[in-house]
């Protein structure tokens, strides 16, 4: 690839014009409001389209892993259409989709409006955003549009469940598709104030192959974490069919696994002969960008897994409606945002690396303070101060990671290096609600039947009968419909209240086991982050790794 001649408004010397950002930073708030706001609004879900927390588990999932499947086809589209043409497609594929969300009729319309359209629409539009964000902005103006860029981004997931918990109270969850639809057409309307970015010269064509490849891969690697609690990760449970004895999910996350090698010898293979890759594989040999996709995997993993997670404790074990749970994850949007806008600042006195790890400690110290506050009854300070430190570790974080990846490529890669950005934190996600979810589910089942089997109050044989029922899987809902199932299965009452106390307690078991795995996935990523900017930062590469330099240092301005 070589370097783009287009200027930007950046670098003609004019004077910096902050409506660009406005139009942006309302684009990122959009693609990631649903996302959380979607988390609260769960048991409205569920019993809207009569269905289970496992399926709307699952098209949560859905969406964030074809944002993840079709990222780098995104980002490469911007290099062939143009980022801002790219960016306006991807709005008007965002809002038909979102459109069709708020009239779904059933949950497969409700997969293909959201999950699909939405997810489409979002792998075309981030990547273009951020590299018309690099094309608009340089040097200092640049290092705050990402700062602010990560806090809006962060605002949005934090300020979801308040907005979703409101609108499904209140009204429907609908109600946000439309607003969505609305905000599009303002992003819309101020679109002609956003100055395309470079583009590569000249413009590369789309492989189609590489394509395929990795968004099968990833999709099929998320799809066997997703189904691990009900497959059974190695001894099968409920597994569709059985090979050699074993579960079929590490046979598809196998599957998975190498599709995605196969992709990384094809986009070789297409680089050796002088043809565009869907990504320059070199990209990833630069230590700053490779840390920098890193920690967004890392923050996105952890952060989705537990607005997954939190809801389901909020409402189905305390009772709180969509609104109340979003009051109470109210101090992580605002503490999110503060820290978000604090880590711009911070970069002036400490180097990237060091704001990261501060963010990824605070991070794990508020995993901690969550899991002492799980409990039969809801410790509201404890738990709201639980969820302000989360989001102070969380918004470090996000104030920095936007600006590493895009200051580690010069202009040539920024498209690339968007798709690569988003690919990163949209598996993050996905993996994050699919992990997470199935170990609270698993550890669920397995709490549940391991309790009933040492409850003196409830015989041998109404356990063997419940171990049977259950031994597909259990699902995660209100106490008060195991007590009916005992009813209708003509329990005696003390029978029944035994098997609804066993149940509370594997709930909030399984919870506190859900939220160790996010502790230990927060410590797992500490190593991954330490070629992260410190001290005095390097040039950015060129996207294909080889030649000078040609980009700003933005780090270090």
């Amino acid at each position: 690839m070589t370097q783009a001649t287009q200027s930007s408004p950046a670098t003609t010397g004019r004077t910096v014009s902050w409506w660009p950002l406005v139009a942006l930073g309302l684009a990122q708030f959009v693609m990631v409001l649903d996302q959380s706001a979607m988390n609260v609004s769960i048991s409205a879900l569920v019993d809207d389209f009569d269905t289970t927390v496992t399926t709307i588990q699952a098209v949560i999932t859905f969406y964030c892993l074809v944002m993840a499947m079709f990222m780098l086809t995104g980002g490469k589209l911007g290099d062939i259409l143009g980022r801002r043409r790219t960016f306006v497609i991807g709005l008007v594929v965002y809002a038909v989709g979102s459109a069709l969300t708020a009239v779904a009729p059933t949950v497969t319309v409700l997969a293909l409006g959201w999950s699909v359209l939405e997810g489409i629409g979002a792998a075309m539009v981030m990547p273009a955003l951020v590299a018309l964000i690099a094309g608009n902005f340089e040097g200092a103006s640049r290092k705050v549009a990402y700062a602010v860029i990560g806090g809006i981004a962060g605002a949005g997931i934090a300020v979801g469940p308040i907005l979703g918990g409101w609108a499904t109270t209140e009204y429907s969850w609908r109600i946000i598709f439309l607003g969505e639809v609305l905000l599009v057409g303002v992003i819309l309307a101020m679109t002609p104030r956003v100055v395309d970015a470079p583009r590569p010269e000249p413009v590369p064509s789309l492989d189609w192959v590489g394509t395929v490849l990795s968004a099968s891969g990833l999709g099929l690697v998320v799809l066997g974490v997703l189904q691990s609690s009900t497959w059974g990760v190695i001894r099968p449970n409920d597994s569709p069919v059985t090979v050699f004895g074993l579960a079929l999910t590490p046979f598809v996350v196998g599957l998975g696994g190498v599709l995605l090698w196969s992709f990384t010898v094809w986009q070789r293979h297409r680089e050796a002969g002088g043809r565009d890759p869907l990504v320059h594989l070199g990209l990833l040999q630069i230590p700053s960008l490779r840390a920098g996709l890193a920690g967004l995997f890392s923050q996105n993993l952890i952060l989705m897994g537990i607005f997954f997670t939190v809801p389901l404790y909020l409402q189905l074990v305390i009772g709180l409606d969509a609104l109340e749970t979003g009051i109470r994850m109210l101090p992580v949007s605002i503490a999110m945002f503060l820290a978000s806008a604090a880590g711009s600042r911070l970069s002036g006195r400490f180097d990237v690396r060091s704001i990261v790890r501060a963010g990824l400690l605070v991070t794990m110290v508020a995993i901690l303070l969550l899991l002492g506050t799980v409990a039969p009854e809801l410790d509201n300070s404890g738990f709201a101060w639980s969820m302000a430190v989360l989001g102070v570790g969380m918004g470090l974080i996000a104030s920095q990671l936007g600006n590493v990846v895009q200051s580690s490529v010069d202009t040539s890669g920024r498209g690339e290096a968007g798709g690569l950005q988003y690919t990163g934190q949209q598996l993050g996600s996905s993996l994050g609600v699919a992990l997470l979810g199935a170990v609270v589910l698993a550890g669920l089942t397995s709490a549940f039947v391991s309790t009933i089997a040492d409850d003196e109050r409830i015989s041998d044989e109404v356990s063997a009968q419940v171990g049977v029922a259950v031994g597909s899987g259990l699902d995660f809902v209100p106490s008060d419909e195991i007590r009916t199932a005992a009813q209708d299965a003509g329990l005696d009452e003390a029978t029944a209240q035994a098997l609804v106390d066993d149940y509370e307690s594997a709930q909030l078991l399984s919870l506190k086991v859900g939220l160790a795995v996010a502790f230990l996935l927060a410590l797992g990523s500490l190593p991954f982050i330490r070629q992260l900017p410190h001290g005095e930062t390097a040039a950015p590469a060129p996207a294909s790794g080889a030649g000078p330099p040609e980009a700003d240092r933005d780090l270090t301005q």
